[in-house]
């Protein structure tokens, strides 16, 4: 999986994974991480999420990252928004309406520098959007932008993954605790059963399907 097959994803508009409602677990759960009013928050792969609309709503700059520029367009485009657009740097181009930031780039691509107003972040559809092979490296470079960890709400799936191929991918809890037991309290706050009402993987063949949630507390 490269930066080619997103943007082809993206061109062709087969972008499943994209939710047009606010997230139910975002929503719930987000008060947990009692930031300070007014605190920034890191969205990573955040695509053209509404998401990001709500927590705006709640006080919070957000910035994102996103790689696709049709994502970035479509998501101030569909909102009625106006962006300030500025000049390629360093591999990133600013997407930017008052507070609400999205650099449009490869995540691997950003800088501590870059992030480094961020009190918190938000993971619904990083993760698991990357394969197995790709997972440690997200991981060791969302610990180098922030040296000082960042309360995280981290959203997961899992299933059988011989029974699907992914995007989404099935990330369980052993591995969740491998990535962010050495820097964070985790505390897995959810496990629900969602394949009743996504009837598109069951007919990818799928005998199980469960949404994960978890705090991430430094």
């Amino acid at each position: 999986m490269d930066k080619a097959f997103w943007h082809e994803r993206w061109q062709n508009n087969q972008i499943g994974f994209h939710q047009q409602e606010i997230n139910s677990h975002l929503q719930r759960f987000w008060e947990e991480l009692a930031l300070p009013a007014g605190s920034s928050v890191f969205v990573p792969l955040c695509g053209k999420s509404r998401d990001m609309l709500w927590l705006r709503e709640q006080g919070h700059p957000v910035l994102g990252v996103e790689i696709s520029p049709r994502a970035v367009a479509d998501f101030f485009a569909e909102n009625g928004l106006e962006p300030e657009i500025s000049e390629p740097r360093g591999g990133l181009q600013r997407w930017a309406f008052d507070d609400l930031v999205i650099l449009c780039g490869d995540l691997f691509e950003l800088q501590p520098d870059d992030v480094s107003a961020c009190r918190a972040i938000y993971d619904r559809a990083s993760l698991i959007a990357l394969p197995p092979a790709m997972r440690p490296d997200y991981a060791q470079k969302m610990n180098q932008l922030f040296s000082e960890s960042r309360p995280t709400l981290l959203v997961t799936m899992e299933y059988p993954q011989e029974e699907m191929k992914g995007p989404p991918f099935s990330v369980d809890e052993t591995e969740v605790r491998g990535y962010y037991g050495g820097r964070f309290r985790v505390r897995d706050i959810l496990k629900l059963d969602i394949l009743a009402e996504n009837p598109r993987f069951r007919e990818r063949g799928l005998s199980h399907m469960y949404e994960r949630v978890y705090l991430l507390q430094p």
